[in-house]
């Protein structure tokens, strides 16, 4: 089992993907935050424990605030210094091909989901190394 981030400022997805992972047990431990700037300042902060980071984020791109895509940016300046590889997936409810194509720009970025999600996902991303593939990122 894994650890989760969810960064999200849509309080109806955090219930719906907390359904979700019960039924699917994706990960073991999963925090829900409305404020990707707190998550980047944890990863900072604990860029060496590899046991307290997390092994994916599900993340957002249009949120008040720091939006997802603040968060990707602050993402890049730090990723390569995690000892940890964290897989990023963007979950969103954007299907304009720019968006996915900005989000592919970013090699951390493991894949673009459009909302909602399905059970097909969590069941993809437990059964290939938590990566999925998709028509979206080919």
């Amino acid at each position: 089992m894994s650890k989760l981030i969810i960064i999200d400022d849509d309080p109806i997805h955090h219930k719906i993907v907390q359904f979700m992972l019960t039924k699917n047990e994706l990960a073991k431990e999963t925090t829900y935050t409305f404020d990707g700037k707190l998550v980047l300042d944890y990863l900072e902060e604990n860029r060496t424990k590899i046991s307290v980071l997390p092994d994916f984020i599900f993340l957002d791109l249009y949120m008040p605030g720091n939006s997802g895509w603040d968060f990707l940016n602050g993402f890049q300046k730090i990723y390569k210094t995690l000892k940890k590889e964290i897989q990023i997936y963007v979950v969103s409810s954007s299907i304009f091909q720019m968006d996915i194509n900005r989000s592919k720009g970013y090699p951390f970025v493991t894949n673009y989901i459009t909302k909602p999600m399905m059970k097909s996902v969590f069941d993809a991303i437990r059964g290939r190394n938590l990566r999925i593939t998709g028509p979206q990122l080919n």
